[in-house]
């Protein structure tokens, strides 16, 4: 049995893996690099040693800094997490070369599985179908295009090596075929420095659909499939199990085909038989093909084991420790329907570019598994894999499931940084997705309608303008000598006002008078319950919540004036002292439009944008109310 364990891995996987040896009785050290020394992993681990500077190539791709990491730990095993070295078979054989347990498939396996073109010739040969094409070495581009158009067009170039899309090219005839075979050699030569490509099928209703497997070298059994064709990009975003649509002799054929691939290479551990189905006539025993073997645990693993009750994770390491499968085929049932969101730091309305940032706060709703790597108060680094959190739901059957991490997403609370957590939810209800009707180029069909944020509701709008206002709770009666004290607070291209009042706040929005009221476990709105929660931020004010959103928040005494429909209004009450602009002037983004005097205190009211003063309301020595509009910008002609 093993002892101690290092994880030579970072974020959610290092924390998953700890969690399961600590309930083992196994003692964990984790490794980490200079900006990860306070880390979430860091802290669960009993020991932790520094391999190396924050670039992934100064430290988790350093094998060797590793083992003698692992060495002075006094560390028995080693277990790669996913990512970074887990599928390198050099690291493996140095790993056991240093007498240490490698937790994971041989090293031969993983070069067995590593190439594309050399696993598909294996997996023929061991029984299991693979998708038409060419898988030889003849890389001479006239030969790769006589191939082409033997095995008919639409046609999928892909690189032998690596992955992640990179190095593939769809062809739908001859005369692209040249052009993209030169920039997919090309990509795939500076992305895993090897050229070589082969040529596939094209499946035009693809379903990516996959199957876990697990090997003690010998034999091997499956834990059912998963179901992963909601991908942006090649990239999983939401998975689930079982497959929906899945039928009893096309899951018998699928499954016992990863079987063979399994036990074709003597697998050793968890891994994953990946399928492209194609999905045109509903899923067939027939129409369903070999893609790759991913030498690994899944990121998408927490699935399989919530249908299964199952943890892979300890699985692993008793199989590495020397013990045998720990049950046989029979033992292992489907029960119930699961569903995985990957919450991802990014904005997916402007390309799903990830995004740095501070975790100001962060909150998921109870009865999620969670998965995450990262705390309230970490920085979210520019360095590795911008994941946030698993979310990870079980249901008693798909519709279930699907209502389950409506609520879940629903109920995630992260500020400080842009998320995807609204592109997440409109997937979810996307009416494919819904009726279980999905293939691998959904989000590519329909991504202009999934990345675009929806506008914020008008209760979501009131309730970001009182709590700008600081006014969030307990008394907020506004204190006037005749009546309540008036607010406005810019919140988008609008002006709110706000006024309070003893526990709660009315706000005028969209012509129409909304009134709030706060109590401890959120907000009423005209007397009714709505699910939105809010809280100020570093830049300004988060709604969690259907119908929420972020909204930026300017300094209005900064800026000179929050500006309404072209006209530039008084933050707060003052005089006017001086008047910088005339009717018909053309003025500049920060030019100063006005001068008021409030608290003892000059404030320049500066010009939110470029424009031309179309009108100006106000002469020096004027007393205004706050909200008094003062210069109106018209449009340069």
């Amino acid at each position: 049995m093993i002892s101690t364990l290092l994880i030579a891995n970072r974020g959610e996987i290092a924390c998953r893996v700890i969690e399961t040896a600590r309930k083992m009785g196994i003692e964990t050290v984790a490794v980490y690099s200079d900006v990860d020394a306070r880390a979430r992993h860091v802290d669960l681990a009993d020991r932790a040693v520094r391999i190396g500077g924050a670039a992934p190539g100064e430290s988790y791709l350093r094998g060797d800094q590793i083992i003698m990491a692992a060495l002075e730990a006094g560390a028995d095993a080693v277990h790669p997490g996913y990512g970074f070295l887990s599928e390198n078979a050099a690291f493996v054989g140095a790993v056991e070369a240093a007498g240490l347990i490698f937790v994971g498939p041989s090293a031969e396996a993983i070069r067995a599985m590593g190439l594309k073109d050399r696993a598909k010739a294996l997996m023929a040969d061991a029984g299991v179908p693979v998708v038409p094409g060419y898988h030889g070495e003849d890389q001479e581009p006239g030969h790769l295009e006589v191939e082409a158009a033997e095995i008919g067009f639409p046609v999928l170039i892909k690189a032998v090596a690596g992955g992640g899309g990179k190095g593939m090219r769809r062809v739908d005839g001859p005369a692209g075929f040249m052009d993209a075979l030169e920039s997919a050699k090309a990509e795939a030569l500076g992305a895993f420095g090897n050229d070589a490509v082969l040529i596939e099928k094209y499946v035009t209703k693809p379903r990516h659909i996959e199957v876990q497997v697990f090997g003690d070298g010998t034999r091997a059994v499956h834990l059912f499939e998963r179901d992963c064709s909601l991908q942006r990009r090649h990239q999983k975003v939401i998975e689930e199990a079982p497959a929906p649509g899945m039928t009893e002799d096309v899951r018998a054929a699928m499954c016992s085909a990863a079987v063979r691939a399994a036990e074709a290479v003597g697998y050793k551990g968890a891994g994953t038989v990946e399928f492209i189905v194609d999905a045109s006539e509903g899923l067939r025993a027939d129409r369903f093909w070999f893609m790759e073997m991913n030498t690994r645990l899944q990121v998408e693993h927490p699935v399989t084991e919530a249908i299964t009750g199952v943890d892979l994770v300890e699985w692993q390491l008793r199989v590495a420790g020397g013990e045998g499968l720990p049950v046989s085929q029979g033992d292992l049932a489907i029960s119930g329907h699961a569903m995985e969101a990957r919450l991802y730091a990014e904005d997916a309305e402007a390309g799903f570019l990830p995004s740095v940032g501070t975790l100001e706060h962060l909150r998921f709703p109870e009865g999620v598994r969670v998965d995450t790597g990262v705390s309230e108060g970490d920085v979210i680094p520019r360095f590795y894999d911008p994941m946030i959190a698993k979310l990870t739901v079980w249901g008693a059957d798909r519709r279930a499931a699907l209502r389950g991490m409506a609520r879940a997403l629903e109920g995630t609370e992260v500020a400080g940084t842009v998320t995807n957590v609204g592109f997440l939810s409109r997937l979810l209800a996307h009416e494919g997705f819904q009726s279980g009707d999905v293939d691998t180029g959904i989000i590519d069909r329909d991504g202009a309608g999934l990345v675009a944020n929806a506008p914020m509701s008008e209760e979501a709008r009131a309730i970001a303008a009182v709590t700008a206002l600081g006014l969030g709770g307990g008394a907020l009666q506004g204190f006037s000598l005749w009546a309540p004290l008036s607010h406005f607070v810019g919140i988008g291209e609008d002006v709110l006002r706000v006024t309070p009042r003893a526990g709660g706040a009315d706000v005028e929005v969209s012509g129409q008078l909304l009134r709030l009221v706060s109590e401890v476990d959120g907000w009423r709105v005209d007397g009714e319950k709505v699910g939105l929660r809010a809280m100020r931020t570093s830049g300004g004010v988060q709604v969690f919540g259907r119908g929420g959103g972020f909204v930026a928040l300017a300094d209005p005494l900064a800026r000179g004036g929050v500006e309404r429909k072209g006209a530039v209004l008084a933050p707060m009450p003052g005089r006017v002292v001086r008047v910088a602009v005339s009717t018909g002037d053309t003025v500049r983004e920060g030019d100063v439009l006005a001068v008021l005097e409030a608290m003892k205190m000059e404030h320049r009211l500066l010009a939110a944008r470029d424009g031309v003063v179309g009108e100006v309301l106000v002469r020096a020595g004027d007393q205004v109310e706050a909200g008094l509009e003062l210069v109106r910008l018209e449009d340069e002609a």
